[in-house]
């Protein structure tokens, strides 16, 4: 992860998250992957519920816990877990909105979109965001894993999301996004 100040700069969370039908009809959200809490705290502030933010790094969750106290946002549990090999440990259908944001580059994505699809409950919506199959982005994975927004809604739909009239946005800088439901 590049510097706090760096990343929030390629992103505004709450305009983003508002593109990705994040708002208040939202209850209970999953953050996969929370990093710095960017937008676990901005879907916080949104929602009238809880959000649970998962980061494998213990210094990452510390970060994104001063974050969310520097904001006076009480709304969220924070997770040390390694989602990938163990899931989300949530119940099966305990969210209206899982984030799967810059992260769909692992080995296995479509295992972690079916955990995703777990989670959600019937009608939840999925919000993935993704670094642009770009050279030119100053940040990412290498582009040989870099997935593009037909790929990630490829996988979606193999994990059992529906696809159909799924609008890909253009999120400027460096970023797509998507939104597919259960």
């Amino acid at each position: 992860m590049p510097e706090q100040d760096l990343w929030e700069s390629f992103f505004d969370p709450s305009v983003i998250l508002q593109q990705l039908d994040l708002n208040a009809h939202c209850c209970d959200v999953l953050d996969f992957g929370c990093g710095y809490g960017t937008f676990a705290t901005a879907a916080a502030q949104l929602i009238s519920g809880n959000v649970v933010a998962l980061d494998i790094d213990d210094s990452m969750l510390a970060m994104a816990q001063i974050q969310a106290f520097q904001k006076h946002v009480n709304n969220i549990i924070f997770q040390q877990r390694d989602f990938i090999n163990d899931g989300s440990g949530l119940d099966d259908e305990s969210v209206d909105y899982a984030m799967l944001f810059n992260i769909l580059h692992v080995e296995n994505p479509v295992s972690l979109l079916m955990e995703a699809y777990r989670n959600l409950r019937n009608g939840g919506k999925l919000g993935i965001i993704h670094w642009n199959v770009d050279a030119d982005t100053p940040r990412g994975p290498p582009l040989s894993i870099r997935p593009s927004a037909k790929q990630c809604l490829k996988w979606a739909k193999e994990a059992g999301f529906k696809s159909d009239n799924v609008s890909i946005k253009n999120l400027p800088p460096y970023h797509f996004g998507l939104v597919v439901s259960k």
